[in-house]
């Protein structure tokens, strides 16, 4: 999974590329630094 650095805060939802199931993805970054990463299973 790639995450923009030049975004400091994003939220969207893509496919699992082992399940293919919907994941909704949130990151933090600062100073191009991940600060907080969490991974939310959709059903």
């Amino acid at each position: 999974m790639l995450l923009d650095p030049d975004m400091s805060e994003e939220a969207y939802i893509e496919d699992c590329q082992v399940c293919c199931n919907p994941i909704q993805i949130q990151f933090t970054m600062i100073d191009d630094k991940l600060i907080r990463f969490e991974s939310i299973k959709l059903q």
